[in-house]
């Protein structure tokens, strides 16, 4: 796979959460979502370490991802990406 601009390497999770994604055709919009939301992506990863108790296992690993800005915006290239295949 060939990724734009600093592209880090894919997480292992970041392939089944664009598999649940893409089942449910929330890949594209989820991308979107977390581009132009990245400067509240911070306040979003404290709410779901926040819930996570209640949230389940992947939860915290998506806050780690909400918490750093070039984590967030790889996953949303990696989206972009996977939508075009």
């Amino acid at each position: 796979m060939v990724y734009s601009g600093h592209m880090e390497t894919p997480r292992p999770q970041w392939r089944d959460w664009a598999n649940q994604l893409h089942r449910l055709k929330l890949e594209t919009l989820t991308a979107w979502l977390l581009e132009a939301g990245a400067p509240l992506s911070v306040v979003g990863a404290q709410a779901l370490f926040f819930a996570a108790p209640l949230l389940g296992s992947n939860t915290e690993a998506v806050a780690h991802m909400l918490e750093d800005e070039r984590e967030v915006r790889a996953f949303a290239s990696f989206l972009r990406q996977e939508a075009l295949q």
